[in-house]
């Protein structure tokens, strides 16, 4: 019996090593998600969805990361600045004007596009709040 317990012991404390041996970007990650959700629910799921799926012709899905890909740099723009444009996303176009959300710190507009780049079948990794704010000095 003391046998046993001193292996389940040893054993629980590999675990506990092993599972917090995560690097600093995979803890932050975890916290840009789960921080960017909450503002995605309160500031975009109205018109983008629960699920990412847009609301017909008014505001585009987020579901298509090849879009998102080729704009991640100005994704930070039409966060905090709104988008004024024409949008060719799975084939149909947005015409539809997104607000801005000038209220969002630099660190919101990180936390929600990591949520949104990583959410909805999106995997495009990780953006720190650094790059995002040298991405939004270079919005027009």
């Amino acid at each position: 019996m003391r046998k046993y317990i001193i292996n389940s012991a040893f054993l629980l404390s590999i675990i506990a090593i092993i599972v917090s041996c995560q690097n600093q970007e995979t803890i932050d990650l975890q916290n840009y998600m789960s921080n960017g959700k909450d503002i995605y629910k309160a500031k975009c799921q109205n018109c983008h969805g629960e699920n990412g799926e847009g609301l017909g012709q008014l505001a585009p899905p987020l579901t298509d990361s090849v879009f998102l890909k080729a704009n991640k740099t100005r994704l930070a723009c039409f966060i905090k600045n709104g988008a004024n444009e024409t949008f060719v996303i799975h084939g149909k176009e947005y015409k539809e004007k997104m607000p801005a959300f000038p209220e969002l710190a630099d660190i919101d507009v990180a936390q929600v596009m990591v949520f949104v780049t990583n959410s909805f079948g999106n995997k495009l990794g990780f953006v720190p709040y650094t790059k995002v704010s040298k991405d939004l000095q270079g919005c027009k």
